[in-house]
C-alpha cells in the first residue's frame, strides 16, 4: 500500500516533522514503512534515513507500508503529513 505526496511545507521535511513520521511508523511493530523520493528509498523507522532524503517544498515523496496493519499504519502516516501541513496527497 502506498500514497504519494507533494511537499507543501515551506521548510520541507526537517527534524520536527521527520520525528513525527518516525514516531508514528514505530507505533506499528508488525508493519514495514518506507519513504521514497528522488530515487532513494529509506525506512520510516529511522530519523536519519528520512532526513537524508533532503526533501524541500515542491518535492514528491511516496510513503509505503507492508505487513501487519498496513492500511492503519498508512492512514496514520497520511494524517501526520496532512495535519502537520507537510504535504498534500498527490492524486
Amino acid at each position: 500500500m502506498e500514497t504519494k505526496f507533494r511537499i507543501s511545507d515551506e521548510d520541507g521535511i526537517h527534524a520536527r516533522p521527520a520525528t513525527a513520521l518516525v514516531n508514528t511508523a514505530n507505533k506499528f511493530k508488525g508493519a514495514e514503512s518506507f519513504a521514497e523520493a528522488n530515487g532513494k528509498k529509506v525506512t520510516l523507522k529511522s530519523i536519519l534515513g528520512v532526513l537524508s532524503l533532503g526533501l524541500e517544498k515542491g518535492d514528491y515523496i511516496t510513503l509505503s507500508v507492508q505487513g501487519e496493519n498496513a492500511a492503519e499504519a498508512l492512514q496514520a502516516l497520511t494524517d501526520v503529513m496532512v495535519k502537520e501541513g507537510l504535504g498534500e496527497v498527490d492524486a
